[in-house]
């Protein structure tokens, strides 16, 4: 899938540098340390797919304003907060093959900055001057908060059922993928069924995003994830690979993996015993099934938009979520 990706980039590279000036132009704290600490995990290598997706939706949708891309970066000032966050909650050690910012600038610093950053994200929402939008996106936080918080309930809990899991992934990573593609529509003008259908795909694209992270948890090496292979594991995070393999193996096995999970001290050896087993009692596989359900209901929610440049993207950005390495 290297060409898709080539190919993908290719397409939105102009919109790709407009997103980075404007990150760079609507940071500009008071505190120098401010934007160092927000620089930190903003510039170390991140996608840009929810700013992406903001800014392709509006185009989809017909926008032919000039706020699309100014707004779209209060997704990622929202989603880096979140990651600032999280590594804290977590007790990570690495994010993006960089050491994460907390261990870096201290606690305190790294919780207030991603204060700073929710509230700058808002303040650029309410520079639509949408209620709507406003909502969405005050919604996105809350939601996102629950989601660490459910998890943070159930770490390490082997009766996590999936269903819990997937409104634990729905409110973590696909409400930012749906939020981005709804009020990429809501900017535009769209009709109902239009801000509908453009946020099915987002929330689906979502869904798919983060089965194929928590595949790739243990499928990819360090190297590749830019964190430690089995991090989720190691701080207790039950994700739809292991949950699908518990529920199908026999009694002996699930005693293995149970003893596995519950020691985030597991070695090289465990890892590779634990991803046999779950390839063996098609963990791996399922989870790879139910990401491809909803790849193709993203793509079938992209039919109720006529055939364009911007569709073709999007319907290329669907594939690439499954293919991809990191």
């Amino acid at each position: 899938m290297t060409d898709l990706k080539t190919r993908i980039l290719g397409l939105v590279a102009a919109d790709l540098t407009a997103i980075e000036s404007e990150l760079n132009r609507h940071l500009s704290p008071h505190l120098p340390l401010v934007g160092e600490v927000a620089g930190h995990i903003l510039f170390s290598g991140g996608k840009r797919l929810r700013p992406l997706l903001l800014v392709l939706g509006a185009r989809l949708c017909g926008y032919r304003g000039d706020y699309a891309t100014t707004f779209s970066v209060s997704l990622e000032y929202l989603h880096a907060a979140t990651l600032l966050h999280d590594d804290l909650v977590d007790g990570s050690q690495v994010r993006r093959g960089k050491t994460v910012a907390h261990h870096i600038y201290g606690p305190a610093t790294a919780v207030l900055v991603g204060d700073f950053l929710l509230a700058r994200a808002l303040s650029l929402a309410a520079g639509t001057g949408n209620i709507e939008i406003i909502r969405v996106v005050a919604g996105i936080t809350e939601n996102m908060s629950q989601g660490e918080i459910h998890q943070l309930t159930r770490k390490g809990d082997l009766s996590l059922t999936e269903d819990e899991y997937r409104q634990v992934i729905w409110r973590k990573t696909a409400v930012l993928f749906e939020g981005a593609c709804q009020v990429a529509a809501l900017l535009a003008g769209a009709p109902a069924n239009q801000v509908a259908a453009l946020a099915s795909y987002g929330a689906n694209l979502g869904m798919a995003f983060q089965m194929a992270d928590d595949l790739m948890d243990y499928l990819s090496d360090s190297r590749e994830l830019g964190k430690t292979a089995g991090a989720d594991l190691r701080e207790g995070k039950l994700t739809l690979p292991v949950i699908a393999a518990l529920k199908a193996a026999p009694a002996k096995d699930r005693q293995r993996m149970a003893a596995i999970i519950g020691n985030p001290e597991f070695t090289p050896d465990d890892l590779r015993d634990l991803v046999g087993l779950l390839a063996r009692h098609d963990g791996l596989r399922y989870t790879r099934e139910k990401a491809e359900d909803h790849i193709r209901t993203a793509k079938a929610a992209l039919e109720a938009f006529a055939p364009s440049d911007t569709l073709d993207i999007l319907r290329d950005l669907a594939d690439y979520t499954l293919s991809r390495r990191a």
